[in-house]
């Protein structure tokens, strides 16, 4: 449904994309995630025609993303990151406004999406605050019901309950055969709702993975309360990986398949246990270079 081949845009500055590939299949979310200044928007933006490629291509669902982008505009379910709305009209009358313009006369989708983010659109947007904005960005590109949404930082500025909601849309989407392609800072939106993610990292694609594949690269590290110091040695005779200890506890690190852990553990006279699991974010860390809490 979306196909970035070999795309490469680059500003004055010498920022922006180079040699950037990736597919969005039909019916996945694929997630985009990478640092602020990596190159996410600026790929969103040549998807959507606002920019040209300097080198390579884009296709939707078979259209050029250049010179068929008013065929885009026109059927994408499109957020961008930085929010610019009509300041002076009420959130309703920019709805509204937005309903004309693709000639959609039914009204049931946008009342149901109201309903949903818990929107009041009647006041000015002007004077709406950040969250209430985005909740309008969000349902503008929801209500005409698209086959493909590109979506950049959606959540951005919504509280945790909106956050959920959206999660939840999403993932209602996808049950529906949507194709989503989704920039996003949250690890845990990314987690929750991505089949596929594409890492970038200064312009550049540095990783495309199943999720459940970068999940699997992820640790546990498991605090145990001791009965007695001697139990640490113990432990590392068993070929547990204890990356901390003191006289009463130890930390211990897990990495991949848990069973030989668990089958170790019934061996040692433990007090207490307590696990921490690493997030997502430190895992996509390390292939940006840099390591998360270790402990």
């Amino acid at each position: 449904m979306i196909e970035v081949k070999n795309c490469t845009m680059l500003y004055p500055s010498k920022k922006g994309i180079t040699d950037v590939s990736f597919q969005v299949k039909e019916g996945e979310v694929f997630g985009y995630v990478g640092p602020n200044g990596a190159g996410k928007t600026t790929t969103i933006r040549c998807m959507l025609g606002f920019m040209k490629p300097q080198h390579g291509s884009i296709l939707i669902e078979g259209s050029d993303s250049w010179s068929d982008a008013a065929k885009i505009q026109a059927n994408v379910g499109y957020i961008p990151g930085e929010m610019s709305l009509f300041d002076e009209m009420t959130g309703i009358e920019f709805l509204n406004f937005q309903l004309q313009m693709r000639n959609i006369k039914d009204k049931t989708r946008l009342n149901e999406l109201l309903r949903m983010f818990e929107l009041d659109p009647k006041g000015k947007i002007r004077k709406m605050s950040k969250g209430m904005k985005q909740k309008v960005g969000l349902i503008t590109a929801f209500m005409h019901d698209p086959k493909i949404y590109v979506l950049d930082e959606p959540s951005s500025g919504l509280d945790p309950l909106m956050q959920q909601v959206f999660v939840n849309l999403v993932k209602e989407e996808r049950k529906r055969g949507k194709t989503i392609l989704m920039s996003s800072h949250s690890f845990e939106e990314v987690d929750k709702t991505c089949d596929r993610i594409a890492m970038i990292k200064d312009g550049k694609i540095v990783l495309i993975e199943d999720i459940e594949a970068v999940k699997k690269h992820r640790r546990k590290i498991f605090t145990i309360s001791l009965a007695h110091p001697k139990e640490i040695e113990k432990m590392k005779q068993l070929g547990m990986s204890v990356i901390y200890e003191n006289a009463t506890f130890a930390d211990v690190e897990v990495v991949g398949d848990f069973k030989p852990f668990y089958e170790a553990l019934k061996q040692i006279d433990v007090l207490d246990l307590d696990v921490k699991v690493q997030r997502l974010e430190d895992v996509f860390m390390k292939f940006y270079g840099r390591e998360g809490d270790q402990r």
